[in-house]
């Protein structure tokens, strides 16, 4: 699942794979904006039935996070 997530958000920021890691903070890659950050999130429920709520998305710092809350750590 792990994989699956940061080839989902690789692709929905358009960089090259292995750009993103479980150590990636958010600050560090430049196309991470808000509304990537939102996309993001919508795309991990709809192609991946992965629900982080939303006041727990939005202080998300990076990939170990995220990893987290979305069940894989």
């Amino acid at each position: 699942m792990k994989e699956k997530i940061i080839k989902l958000i690789e692709d929905v920021l358009k960089v090259p794979a292995g750009t993103i890691t479980e150590d990636t903070m958010i600050e560090d890659v430049e196309q991470w904006d808000s509304l990537a950050h939102v996309m993001i999130i919508g795309q991990l429920e709809e192609e991946l039935g992965v629900s982080i709520p939303l006041d727990e998305a939005i202080e998300l710092k990076g990939m170990r996070e995220l990893l987290e809350k979305a069940g894989c750590e």
